[in-house]
């Protein structure tokens, strides 16, 4: 079991036995103790708790950070929306993989929608576009494209 696997799991477990399907842990506090970096700590996050998953996650950086995690349980459309909305004005291709996987997997989006959003944002169809631009082109394109699917 990885270390992502084991910092899952534990968050899992303290989420469970949370009275209102709400954790509220310190970063530094979980990079502390699983030995590992705070980035560490935020892939699990991205990729774990994301809300195509049925989460919505608050974090809050810097020496105080906190990450607060809330299971909830919403619609399809709510979904995308949180989605749409946590892309932000970058992304890069890894990221948005990840993403795309994550809705294919909760049945947010069929198989045949996100082979198509995975080849329209990757590099090589961003040729094109200069490599400095590509994250930002990137993120408004699989915006757009999400939106028309809520």
């Amino acid at each position: 079991m990885g270390i992502s696997d084991l910092i899952a799991a534990f968050l899992q477990e303290s989420l469970d036995e949370a009275e209102n399907g709400v954790l509220e842990v310190r970063r530094g506090d979980l990079a502390n103790r699983f030995h590992c970096v705070p980035s560490q700590i935020n892939y699990v996050m991205s990729t774990r708790f994301s809300p195509e998953r049925g989460y919505i996650v608050e974090s809050r950086r810097g020496g105080n950070g906190y990450i607060k995690i809330t299971r909830v349980h919403v619609d399809r459309e709510t979904v995308l929306m949180h989605v749409i909305n946590s892309i932000g004005a970058e992304i890069d291709f890894t990221s948005a993989r990840a993403m795309l996987s994550n809705l294919l997997h909760t049945d947010v989006l069929d198989e045949h929608t996100a082979r198509l959003l995975l080849a329209v944002i990757h590099d090589r169809a961003l040729n094109a576009v200069p490599k400095d631009a590509r994250d930002t082109v990137r993120a408004d394109i699989l915006k757009n494209a999400l939106i028309l699917q809520v």
